[in-house]
């Protein structure tokens, strides 16, 4: 009996290195390939696995590429959390700060092998049937955290189109920071490493919220009250 059991232990143990093999392999190949140009073959050769072992886990290649991203999103969920946690009863500026701070240095650590970005990105430029399931699970949460912030900060609602504006801003200050051969010849942005994690959020922080205060003592030009008020100024000849 005992022997028994020590088969089926063993047999489950191959089963699950096989499969995280496979999603290692899957991760590293979508990120530098995309979804349509790498087969089952590829990922199968790469993993050292039987050609029928990503039907076997996980249905077909389709599957394996959702948990893929599946594992992205929680990585970009266990940033958003850790990221509420930091700032909690802090002010709303102090919490982007934290947030900026977090992100950086985790994105910084990954240095050119950060996966989650470049399948991120191959997903948004080339859509799969899987991006709603990414938005909904990775992206969506992160932009809701962070509209939340920047309301606050300016005083308004999230829906606000100052504040979604504001929230690419910030966003795409962030990804200025990855690995960039072009800047790094041009002599624009040097190589950031982990150390630089705190100094590059605290410009980014500073830059954002002063800007975002400026906005919040305009008037939103896509609001329903300022487009009643050009209608109105439009009728009275001003």
């Amino acid at each position: 009996m005992k022997a028994v059991h020590h088969d089926a232990d063993a047999a489950e143990r191959r089963r699950r290195e096989t499969k995280d093999r496979l999603l290692r392999s899957a991760e590293r190949l979508f990120a530098d390939r995309g979804f349509r140009d790498v087969t089952v073959r590829d990922i199968c050769r790469a993993a050292r696995a039987n050609v029928a072992a990503v039907n076997y886990h996980f249905g077909d290649k389709l599957g394996l590429y959702r948990e893929v991203l599946r594992f992205a999103s929680d990585r970009m969920r266990e940033t958003n959390d850790a990221a509420r946690q930091a700032g909690e009863g802090q002010t709303p500026e102090e919490q982007l700060r934290r947030y900026l701070t977090l992100f950086l240095s985790r994105m910084l650590a990954a240095g050119n092998d950060n996966t989650v970005y470049r399948l991120v990105t191959r997903e948004i430029n080339e859509p799969t049937p899987a991006l709603d399931d990414l938005i909904e699970q990775g992206l969506k949460p992160r932009v809701e955290f962070v509209a939340g912030l920047v309301a606050a900060i300016m005083g308004c609602a999230p829906t606000d189109r100052r504040v979604i504006r504001s929230v690419a801003s910030i966003q795409t200050q962030l990804l200025a920071y990855l690995p960039n051969p072009v800047w790094e010849r041009m002599g624009l942005l040097p190589k950031p490493t982990p150390a630089h994690a705190q100094e590059i959020a605290r410009h980014i922080a500073d830059f954002s919220i002063a800007g975002i205060r400026a906005l919040a003592r305009q008037r939103d030009p896509d609001s329903a009250a300022e487009r009643s008020a050009k209608k109105a100024d439009a009728v009275a000849g001003r």
